[in-house]
Order: C-alpha cells, then structure tokens, then sequence
C-alpha cells in the first residue's frame, strides 16, 4: 500500500526495490547550522557528504531566506538564488554505502502540489530506483520530508524538483541518511536460539537424531 503523497517510479533500468518509510533514526544528519548565508553548494562537502549542482555555482546557496521556516525546513537551509527559471539535479555523494535516505524540502507554493520533488539512489553508476513525493502545505509552503529505503545499498543521490509552477524555487533540510536500525544484542540472541530449535526439529523429524539406548 502506497504512503499518501508518495508515487513509486519504475524504471526500466532499476535494479533494486525503493521504497517509502517512516521515521527512522540516521546515523548522519545534516542541518547546515554554523554555514553563514551565501555559501555556495555546489562543491560543498559537510561531514564528508559532496553536494554538486548540474547548473553549476550561483544556483543553489545557504540561506535563511525563503521558502522559509517549516515543520521539515529550519534555516540555515539549502535554497535556490532568487529568480532562477529551472532547477537543475542536486547530486549528494554519500562517504559510505547506505540503505535509507531521508530530506526535508519546501517549494515557493502554498496549496498542494503533484510530484514536487523526485529522489534517485544509485551505486555507483547504476540506478537502483527512484521517488516522487508530493508536496503540502507544511503548515503554510508547501513541502514536506521525503523518505526512502533500498534493498540494495546505494552511495550516490541525485534529487531534482518539479520545474513547472515556481516548483523549482526550492529549499532542502535535514538531510539524514545511514543504514537503518541496528537490533539490540538481545534481539540476535534469540534469533540465534530460534534457529538452534528449528534446526533440531527438523532433524528430528528426518530421523537424523535418534534416542539413544541404554
């Protein structure tokens, strides 16, 4: 069953199932606290992650201007320079394989808006899948916080925004990612004895085991 607000892309080129989730703890959380305002993003790396901008530099800056404060954007933020026509492809090279990817975004609109903004992870150069999130008012730009997960791990995310209705004047935030939640030692231990019981189950009712006679 599909999350409101969230259409799953099949490409042909796909290789791995992508997914939309709830909430779920990153090991790496970007926020973009200390960065003073005009700090270009593409080329910046913050705790190890590259963002790259397809338009090039004096596109995509640190700000606190607009869209402005939101439930998911809390400037400083990632945002488009004023008056840009088009948005290009927000490319985020991860230091280290991951399995869940999350970002909040906001758009310069404030009534719902189809498919604001879509999300590809790959490994390497191969797509493994892809996203499209919808955007609402959140509780007055529209926006909202996207998140996914793979059944493969992926290192590179490439993020881009619906270039239609001032769609493409945008903010990102909060941009967390990692592997997902880690069991306690107690959840492995009583995997490792469930597996022990089925095991000796199993040979039991093949016959392998037999009672021993005295």
């Amino acid at each position: 069953m599909l999350i409101p607000g969230m259409v799953i892309l099949l490409g042909t080129k796909a290789v791995a199932s992508v997914m939309p989730i709830g909430a779920f703890t990153p090991s790496t959380l970007i926020t973009f606290t200390g960065l003073p305002d005009g700090t270009e993003v593409n080329g910046l790396t913050v705790s190890g992650v590259l963002f790259t901008y397809s338009l090039g530099n004096g596109q995509l800056e640190i700000s606190h201007m607009g869209p402005g404060l939101t439930n998911n954007i809390n400037p400083p933020n990632t945002v488009t320079v004023p008056n840009q026509t088009q948005a290009g492809t927000l490319t985020i090279l991860l230091p280290s394989p991951a399995l869940r990817f999350e970002y909040g975004y906001a758009i310069l609109r404030t009534v719902p808006f189809a498919n604001a903004t879509t999300v590809s992870v790959f490994s390497g150069a191969t797509l493994l899948g892809s996203l499209s999130f919808d955007a609402a008012p959140d509780p007055v730009w529209s926006g909202g916080l996207a998140r996914l997960e793979s059944t493969s791990a992926f290192d590179r995310v490439a993020v881009t925004f619906n270039n239609s209705g001032r769609a493409s004047d945008f903010a990102m935030d909060n941009i967390g990612f990692g592997i997902g939640n880690v069991p306690e030692p107690s959840t492995f231990a009583l995997l490792a004895l469930g597996l022990l019981v089925a095991s000796a189950l199993h040979l039991a009712a093949s016959g392998a085991v037999r009672p021993r006679k005295l």
